[in-house]
């Protein structure tokens, strides 16, 4: 399933997502490129990308430039080096996809579900529920992609909350795989529903922003916002936590992985305090400023400090310097935006 995934990827991005971004104006280009210098670029690639001032004013006597002018190539170096609009349009695009249709799919499958209605559903006549062809098939289809960010958490580029989504990745695929195994399906379906409730809003709110539809992007960036609050601060500790702590002790009584179970569940419920934090904070900047604000965690840096303040000024959250595959889900960093 991982492998298909994958060839799903490939071919929206280059049969429906490329096409799109063409006709959307969305060119097939990158960062300025650095000034070619065999000295800089023997420093860039084999002691350090950040050269720090010591270093720094060595390679200004060295070659008679000015020091801004080598930090200035240094930063288009490591600029020249980022994915491109078009290929972030492509990933978010891809994403947005599959958030979208889980999400439909497993409020169609849960509709009809008992235990979405009651949430004692979930224990009753455990652990002998039956595990039905369309449970499955959803389950093994969130594993996949769960373990594909993990993957290419490790291959794109590296990002302030690399640890904090290093952290999520590891408890979705861990709750996922738990659960699997010792058949609490049922609960851990409403838990993946209630995660993909708003993931494909801030993937929308990406394409919006690269697309440079900024008043969509913000539309639907507050929008993601009011979701993941009310899903994550809301329904999930309520809803979910509430089955999974009380009612499961009540009926059940404390099974030998009760603990681990809970663990790995509470530790979400952290994470999504923290990434709501950031989200309010982010939308009341919005609000002052009359729209978002560049993305902190960006992945291309502005080539001088005059660029840096004009992009703080001008480009909106999902700012096209930022990598548009962001982590579980990709969501919030460093007050700003970011990435289950």
């Amino acid at each position: 399933y991982l492998v298909l995934i994958h060839l799903f990827l490939g071919n929206s991005c280059r049969f429906i997502a490329k096409p799109c971004a063409i006709n959307l104006g969305i060119q097939d280009s990158g960062p300025h490129r650095a000034q070619p210098n065999a000295i800089l670029e023997k420093v860039f690639t084999s002691i350090t990308k950040s050269p720090d001032g010591k270093r720094l004013e060595g390679l200004s006597k060295q070659l008679d430039w000015d020091v801004r002018k080598i930090q200035r190539w240094f930063r288009h170096r490591r600029n020249q080096d980022k994915p491109t609009t078009l290929t972030k349009f492509c990933e978010s695009m891809w994403r947005f996809t599959f958030y979208l249709s889980i999400f439909f799919y497993g409020i169609r499958f849960l509709w009809t579900a008992p235990w979405f209605w009651d949430t004692r559903q979930c224990w009753y006549n455990y652990p002998f529920q039956p595990l039905t062809s369309r449970l499955y098939y959803y389950y093994i289809l969130e594993l996949a992609f769960y373990w594909s960010l993990m993957f290419s958490q490790f291959t794109d580029i590296k990002r302030k909350d690399f640890l904090i989504m290093f952290v999520h990745h590891l408890a979705t695929i861990g709750l996922i795989t738990f659960s699997y195994m010792n058949n609490m399906v049922r609960v851990g379906t409403l838990v993946l529903c209630l995660h993909d409730a708003s993931d494909f809003l801030l993937e929308a709110a990406k394409l919006a922003n690269y697309a440079k539809y900024q008043r969509l992007c913000d539309a639907f960036f507050m929008l993601f916002g009011v979701v993941f609050i009310v899903t994550r601060l809301g329904i999930y500790p309520f809803w979910i936590l509430n089955t999974t702590l009380f009612e499961s002790w009540e009926l059940i009584g404390p099974y030998p992985s009760w603990w681990l179970f809970n663990g790995l569940l509470v530790t979400l419920q952290v994470l999504h305090v923290i990434w709501s934090y950031l989200i309010i904070r982010t939308a009341s900047k919005a609000l002052v400023r009359g729209k978002v604000s560049k993305d902190d965690r960006s992945d291309v840096e502005s080539s001088s400090e005059e660029e840096d303040v004009t992009s703080n000024s001008t480009k909106g959250i999902f700012s096209t310097s930022s990598n548009g595959s962001n982590r579980l889900n990709g969501h919030v960093a460093g007050g700003q935006w970011t990435g289950e």
